[in-house]
Parts: C-alpha cells; sequence; structure tokens
C-alpha cells in the first residue's frame, strides 16, 4: 500500500464511531503518518458530542497492528519517533470510551495502544507479544507499567522478558481481555458493545469512566474520597424525576434481555 492512500479509516454509525488502522500489507505497523492520523482522528472524535463511543480495529486477518514501522524507523535513522504524535497519549486524553477490537496479531507498540484502550476484545485467532526485548528497544507508551496492573507483575514479567507470543484463550485467562470470539463475530460484538456505551447518558459515561482511570493512581482511601466528592458535586444536580425514568427504562430493558 502507498503511503499516499488512506492509512485509517473513519466511520459513523450513529454515535459511534469506527477507526480502522489501514495499512494490511505491513500488518498495519505504526508508521509516521499512521500515528498521526489515530492521533488526530481520536482528539476530533473526542470533541465531537454525537459520539459517544470509539471502536479500534486493524484491517484484515493477519493483525490489529505489529507496532511501529521498524523499516521506517530504519530508513529514517529513528526519527520517526520523534516526528509522529504519540497515539497513546491521544487515548489517554480522550474522555469518550475505546473499545479496542483484536482481530489477528498485536505486537508491542500495538499492545501498548490496546492497553491504553477502556476495553478490549479478540478474536480467537488473535495473538500478543511484547518483543521490545527482542528488537532492543526499551518501551515509551507505558506497557511496563499497564501490563502489570492489568495481569500482575510475574506474569507481566514473564510476556516482557521473554518476548514470547501469547494466544487469545490464555490472554482471557490472565485477565487481558474482556472476552473471546470467534473471528466473524468480533466486529459485530464490539459495535454492539460501543452501542450500549453511547446509548448511555453521555456525561454520566465519560465522568465514570474518568473517575475510574484517575482513581486507579491512587490508594483506595484516596479513590473513594475522589469518588465521594464528585459523585456529591454531580448527584446534587441531577433531577430526580430524571432518575426515576432512567431506571424504568433500565429495568424495561432487563425484562426484555430476559424473554
Amino acid at each position: 500500500m502507498m503511503e499516499g492512500e488512506d492509512v485509517l479509516l473513519v466511520e459513523r454509525d450513529g454515535r459511534i464511531a469506527i477507526l480502522t488502522l489501514n495499512r494490511p500489507r505491513v500488518m498495519n505497523a505504526l508508521s509516521v503518518a499512521l500515528r498521526n492520523a489515530l492521533s488526530d482522528a481520536i482528539t476530533a472524535l473526542d470533541a465531537d458530542p454525537d459520539i459517544g463511543a470509539i471502536v479500534l480495529t486493524g484491517a484484515g486477518e493477519r493483525a490489529f497492528t505489529a507496532g511501529l514501522d521498524l523499516q521506517e524507523l530504519a530508513n529514517d535513522g529513528g526519527l520517526g519517533v520523534q516526528q509522529a504524535k504519540n497515539p497513546v497519549a491521544a487515548i489517554e486524553a480522550c474522555g469518550t470510551p475505546i473499545i479496542v477490537a483484536i482481530n489477528g496479531l498485536a505486537i508491542t507498540g500495538g499492545m501498548e495502544i490496546m492497553l491504553a484502550c477502556d476495553m478490549i476484545l479478540a478474536s480467537r485467532t488473535a495473538r500478543f507479544a511484547d518483543t521490545h526485548v527482542r528488537i532492543g528497544l526499551l518501551p515509551g507508551w507505558g506497557i511496563s507499567q499497564r501490563l502489570a496492573r492489568a495481569i500482575g507483575p510475574y506474569r507481566a514479567k514473564e510476556f516482557s522478558l521473554t518476548g514470547n507470543f501469547v494466544d487469545a484463550p490464555r490472554a482471557f485467562e490472565l485477565g487481558l481481555l474482556n472476552r473471546v470470539v470467534e473471528p466473524d463475530e468480533l466486529m459485530p460484538v464490539a459495535r454492539a458493545l460501543a452501542h450500549d456505551v453511547a446509548n448511555a447518558m453521555p456525561a454520566v459515561v465519560r465522568g465514570y469512566k474518568a473517575l475510574i482511570d484517575d482513581g486507579l493512581s491512587m490508594t483506595l482511601a484516596q479513590g473513594l474520597a475522589l469518588e465521594a466528592e464528585r459523585s456529591g458535586a454531580h448527584n446534587d444536580t441531577v433531577d430526580g424525576g430524571g432518575v426515576a425514568a432512567g431506571h424504568a427504562s433500565a429495568a424495561a430493558r432487563a425484562r426484555t434481555l430476559k424473554d
């Protein structure tokens, strides 16, 4: 694929957006152009009040992304790292929930992007690896901290200090994934989950996501204090009738699902 083509596809489906890394011939490797496009798209979508959730995936069946474009880095002497925007920083700053759908390999930088998202779905055929120790680089997008928090330090060290691949069932056992589904079910499940998020109350979704994210950097006592502070400020502004209507709507939906 020539770099002049669209390296990132953006689709809107009601209140959700689907971002597709679109360099399938090179396993959606993260070139400078793709990193910039992804960062800009996430920032723009986060500012759009009509978008309540984002799905991120990769084109083709082979890979979500194989990580940084090492050929490009070799050609420019590594300057691409400095020239490109940091998509993980854009994800971190995004108040809109991001669901990542892993359709194949997620390697190194691909895992770092994945770990920064809010929910992780994977095809049964997906595989994961952190190959920093095999390519001679130290991580800079957060995997050394996020992976250990997700699956525990001992398992994270086995993962990252060997560079070995882990398949989707094992990744689920480790607690790395929300769900594992068949390949043809991945995007329908991701879209449905995104619509569920987007159809909830936007301000509360963003506020709740921020509570969880901000609390993860605190002690439990500090997190509970943060929750009390923010919930008190928010809940004092909520109309009781609206809460009752929302409860009735949720109850009706639960009955529909049960039937």
